[in-house]
């Protein structure tokens, strides 16, 4: 019988139990974990699908797929042949989709020196993804100056 997902609250190893943030990062916040999950929303679902993507040692990603689905980031499944396992995201693992363009376009602006080639996000048409912005209900632009944090009890 394949375990559960636990359901995240019940960890007890939280960096910072109240910040979103942080309990985000305890989830998703390591390099490989993060990788994975964009590899998967590009297709990726075979263990050998992520290990020839990323590179990545076999008992390094056998720990963080296990991980991720514990966490109800992604679930396991028994591929069409029946004899392998596959991986898929979970809807909470398909949230991250903003999350993962937004890094990648911090990344366009900030990790590549000026006619550095890079890949690119676009839409089923060619057109690249704009970029992504906060904004209320009226369509005004939040930022670092016009937003704070405040603690619920």
């Amino acid at each position: 019988m394949p375990k559960q997902p636990q359901h995240p609250q019940h960890r007890r190893d939280w960096t910072d139990p109240n910040c979103p943030v942080a309990r985000t990062l305890d989830l998703v916040g390591d390099r490989w974990s993060l990788l994975i999950v964009r590899d998967a929303m590009d297709g990726a679902r075979a263990f050998t699908d992520f290990q020839q993507r990323l590179g990545i040692a076999r008992n390094v990603l056998t720990d963080r797929l296990r991980r991720l689905v514990e966490d109800g980031v992604m679930r396991r499944e028994v591929a069409a042949s029946g004899k392998r396992q596959t991986y898929a995201l979970t809807p909470a693992g398909q949230d991250l989709f903003t999350v993962v363009v937004a890094l990648r376009q911090w990344g366009e602006r900030h990790a590549f020196a000026p006619g550095e080639p890079h890949s690119v996000l676009v839409d089923q048409r060619g057109d690249l993804v704009p970029e992504v912005t906060v904004h209320d209900d009226e369509g005004r632009a939040f930022d670092v100056e016009t937003t704070h944090v405040r603690k619920l009890a």
